[in-house]
């Protein structure tokens, strides 16, 4: 059984619509896939309709946070996305990202790059515009080679002379929310140090404390020593283990099923989950 839970559509900075996501996550061979967009559950229903027999879907979302001045990624799994609370706070990130991406357009522009925020909107198309859209823009203007190239001190890294902050979540109140809204909690890529700066281990053990779930270990960010050492602390600390590709289509190099869950670590994310359910495919239609 092969099981990625973590992959992006044009609901948010992916380059597959909801429904090439599913497709091409039945073509790579994947028995269960999440959906788990930046601070939305927008593309779901898209992907559900196109859903292929044969393919379990896992609606999810991977929610912004900050603790202490680091970025963190939450993903949420299988979460009530009508919880009242837990939907606010999603759309007060939403809210706050386009006018944080006008604002590094116009740090750009004082840096000499002749990006616009048309060319920005044009990439990010009806997807909720984020960091990925801009990197794009400075690829396609030869500015830098790869996406992963524009996330440097140089552009858009934290603290980047572009970055601009925008609302985000603390992380331990991401893991209440969660909880309340019947979901399961598995910090992402915790220790992706070429995206900048991660909370400290101390950190990782305070939000075990509060109820988070599980750390992502197996990503294409985390080499075999960073992996045996967040397994380690996984272990210490009671924590799930979890493996992802962090998809995003063609923005990224990462392919569908790269890394996967053990589908024992699955089986546990379903029966800690009460807010909603996996939902098996049934044939899906074309879009």
């Amino acid at each position: 059984m092969r099981i990625d839970l973590h992959a992006h559509s044009t609901a948010s900075d992916g380059t597959d619509t909801p429904a090439e996501l599913v497709r091409n996550a039945a073509g790579a061979g994947l028995d269960v896939v999440a959906l788990t967009d930046h601070d939305t559950v927008g593309g779901y229903g898209e992907a559900l309709a196109a859903l292929p027999a044969g393919l379990t879907l896992v609606t999810g979302a991977e929610l912004s946070c900050r603790l202490d001045g680091v970025g963190v990624h939450m993903l949420a799994y299988l979460f009530d996305p009508e919880e009242p609370e837990l939907a606010r706070e999603r759309e007060l990130v939403r809210d706050d990202r386009v006018p944080r991406a006008r604002t590094m357009v116009g740090k750009l522009q004082d840096l000499g790059v002749d990006v616009t925020w048309e060319q920005v909107a044009r990439i990010a198309g009806d997807g909720s515009v984020g960091r990925p859209h801009i990197a794009t823009a400075l690829v396609e203007l030869g500015v830098v080679p790869t996406v992963s190239d524009a996330f440097t001190p140089d552009w858009l890294a934290d603290g980047g002379r572009a970055y601009a902050e925008k609302h985000e979540l603390d992380p331990f109140d991401a893991v209440r929310l969660v909880k309340a809204a019947g979901g399961v909690t598995v910090l992402a890529h915790p220790a992706a140090v070429k995206r900048g700066r991660c909370v400290p281990e101390s950190a990782i053990a305070a939000l075990a404390a509060a109820g988070l779930d599980g750390i992502e270990v197996d990503h294409m960010d985390h080499d075999a020593d960073t992996r045996a050492r967040l397994r380690a602390l996984a272990a210490d600390l009671g924590l799930l283990t979890t493996g992802s590709s962090d998809y995003h289509g063609s923005r990224k190099t990462c392919r569908l099923g790269e890394y996967t869950t053990d589908p024992e670590i699955y089986g546990e994310i379903t029966r800690r989950a009460t807010g909603a359910f996996p939902v098996p495919g049934a044939g899906g239609r074309e879009r």
